[in-house]
């Protein structure tokens, strides 16, 4: 297949990259050009601003496609600017479980209704994450509907490459004794591991699926049991402080990812705990490391 993916050098996006390399796939990876790729010859490129309609008009208009994935749509806008002149045969676009409105256990792919909501032409920043990637899954829904597309829902994301840190956050603090206040300190919350989303995505080239499914390890964590591994690991207590450092999944509800669609279609995503605690050596050995 031809292969358009928005983004691909980071995290999930450079996962889904070689997976589609490793599936023969010919692949062109769209980006800024901020980021470098270690692809060399195997992938295509093209450097533009997502937000600049005139250069995807005249970057795309003798390009076609069997398939664009998006990595990078954070806005109503800017699935529109793609899709009104990048053709495509079928679209799959990375969303958030942050489309949901309340997240709870076994959250499931129909406690949000695109369709149902008031389509919002907007920019990134125009409204909060959440309210953001319920617009792009609504555009798509609502203007792109002759095109099949898939809204993969994610958990928090999380790997030995995330740029992000959230986790590794925690971590950091427990080791080098920050105080950090936590106001869902033993939830239980859901993740997806960036190999594990990457190689979710690539199995779905060739899927006849179309609609919203969520790619999530099997079980929960809570930062309860974070904090626990880790005092077991070093020693070190965790320090809760209303005054604290506000940690970065503050705000989010107990919550578990159902994934039942993604069994049906034969993928089988890991257990959390089967990798999640080499994970946590990988970071208290980092912290270790940069403690002064």
């Amino acid at each position: 297949m031809n292969i358009l993916v928005i983004g691909g050098t980071r995290l999930i996006g450079k996962h889904l990259v070689l997976s589609l390399l490793s599936n023969e796939h010919v692949v062109t990876i769209a980006t800024r050009g901020k980021s470098k790729d270690n692809y060399g010859d195997k992938v295509n490129r093209i450097c533009f601003d997502r937000t600049d309609e005139k250069q995807i008009k005249e970057f795309f208009k003798n390009l076609q496609f069997d398939l664009v994935y998006d990595s990078l749509a954070f806005c109503s806008n800017d699935v529109i600017r793609l899709l009104e002149h990048v053709k495509c045969k079928k679209y799959i676009v990375i969303s958030s479980a942050a489309v949901y409105n309340k997240l709870h256990l076994d959250t499931k792919e129909e406690d949000f209704a695109a369709e149902n909501t008031k389509l919002l032409y907007c920019e990134r920043d125009d409204f909060p994450y959440s309210k953001s990637k319920q617009q792009v899954e609504c555009a798509l829904i609502k203007n792109y509907a002759r095109i099949p597309s898939v809204r993969v829902r994610l958990p928090f994301v999380i790997g030995k490459d995330d740029y992000t840190n959230r986790l590794y956050f925690y971590v950091d603090h427990i080791i080098k004794q920050i105080p950090i206040h936590i106001d869902n300190f033993e939830s239980q919350l859901a993740f997806v591991r960036a190999s594990e989303a990457g190689k979710f995505l690539a199995y779905l080239a060739d899927k006849d699926f179309c609609g919203a499914i969520h790619g999530a390890n099997q079980g929960t964590v809570s930062i309860k049991q974070i904090a626990e591994y880790c005092k077991r690991k070093t020693g070190k207590e965790i320090l809760l402080s209303d005054s604290g450092e506000p940690a970065p999944y503050n705000g989010i509800d107990e919550y578990s990812i159902n994934i039942d669609k993604a069994t049906q279609l034969d993928f089988s995503f890991t257990p959390i705990d089967t990798w999640l605690y080499e994970l946590l050596d990988e970071y208290i050995l980092k912290s270790q490391l940069t403690e002064s």
